[in-house]
């Protein structure tokens, strides 16, 4: 992925059975990029997003915000996290913003049968984390959870200094397929004033999603 501005364009992964994954995402969406040869060439793709993302931030501010964005790559990368992108705009004169993160994950569990949809369903609410329920899109049958969780502002971007928590509003969508790996999609946002255009937004996203094998072929997802 590049640290562009994506003006509507399809974007895509391929699992490690082969299985594609291409979605849209829409306009306005800057990338985080994960495609770098080391850690410099990554710093500086970071940098130089920072300077898209804070055009109108001093030098310092947009090099703590690109050192923010570095220190979430170790939690991207134990999360399986394979794109992640945002979108700043302003709602109601407030200006809100969301993100979107894509990955690919092994279902590791016996206990799947033949219903991973509704296994993963059954696993989310007995965990509380969230509402929970069984949708069906045209790539085939998924699981949505809606919800809320703390999450924190580094201290050195606030005015305070201090890291200061955060109420972060979320939807997540698991698309179990049929190699037992799930397609996991997550769009969050900390602006309340944003969420019914950001829930919006993200349900075109969900429901542009479609898979395709080897050959190229279009799958669907039994169930």
């Amino acid at each position: 992925m590049t640290a562009d501005t994506v003006d509507e364009a399809q974007r895509s992964l391929t699992g490690s059975s082969g299985i594609e994954v291409r979605w849209i995402m829409p306009e306005g969406f800057l990338e985080l990029p994960f495609e770098a040869d080391d850690l410099d060439e990554l710093a500086d793709r970071l940098v130089e997003l920072s300077k898209r993302a804070l055009p109108g931030a001093d030098e310092e501010v947009q090099l703590q915000w690109a050192a923010m964005c570095a220190a979430h790559y170790d939690e991207f990368i134990e999360a399986g996290v394979q794109y992640a992108g945002f979108v700043t705009t302003e709602v109601d004169d407030v200006r809100c913003t969301a993100t979107v993160n894509v990955s690919l994950t092994d279902l590791l569990d016996a206990r799947v049968g033949s219903d991973p949809a509704g296994f993963i369903a059954s696993t989310m609410r007995h965990l509380g984390l969230g509402q929970i329920d069984e949708v069906q899109l045209p790539c085939g049958p998924a699981v949505t959870c809606v919800g809320n969780r703390s999450t924190s502002i580094d201290g050195n971007l606030t005015q305070s200094g201090q890291d200061e928590p955060i109420w972060t509003s979320f939807i997540q969508v698991q698309v179990p397929l049929n190699n037992g790996t799930v397609l996991l999609m997550e769009m969050g946002t900390p602006t309340v004033e944003g969420w019914d255009v950001f829930s919006a937004m993200f349900a075109g996203v969900v429901k542009s999603v479609r898979f395709f094998d080897t050959q190229g072929a279009p799958l669907v997802m039994p169930g």
